[in-house]
């Protein structure tokens, strides 16, 4: 029934802010950006190289993510890299804060976590 994901949705609270990080620091490709006047919305869509995508919108005065202690539903969003330690060089070149490498106890593989700039959990993990 399902193929695979499609996209993810982030809300974020400043836009500028956050469409520098996901396409300068992150490198994702814009596809479409449309403000959604009656909204008071922008509506940011960002591809992967596998076609995958994330949808980033601005709202008007957004609640903050609680993260700690961790809440119920999306807990973070992962994405696949050739190479854990090389991307992790290259984030805290440009100034964003990565935890150390870890390694996965069931599958092997490294992986690592850092934020974007509301504080959402992203991870990096090392492809097969």
């Amino acid at each position: 029934m399902l193929l695979r994901i499609h996209h993810a949705a982030i809300i974020c609270s400043d836009y500028e802010r956050s469409r520098r990080f996901y396409t300068e620091v992150l490198g994702l490709r814009v596809v479409a950006e449309h403000l959604r006047e009656a909204r008071q919305s922008w509506k940011l869509d960002l591809a992967l190289p596998d076609g995958s995508q994330i949808e980033l919108f601005s709202f008007p005065t957004p609640p903050p993510r609680p993260s700690r202690p961790e809440a119920q539903g999306l807990r973070h969003l992962a994405f696949a890299v050739r190479d854990v330690a090389q991307c992790k060089r290259e984030l805290e070149a440009q100034g964003v804060v990565v935890e150390d490498i870890r390694v996965d106890e069931h599958t092997g593989r490294r992986f690592t976590f850092f934020a974007d700039p509301d504080g959402l959990p992203l991870e990096l993990y090392e492809a097969d």
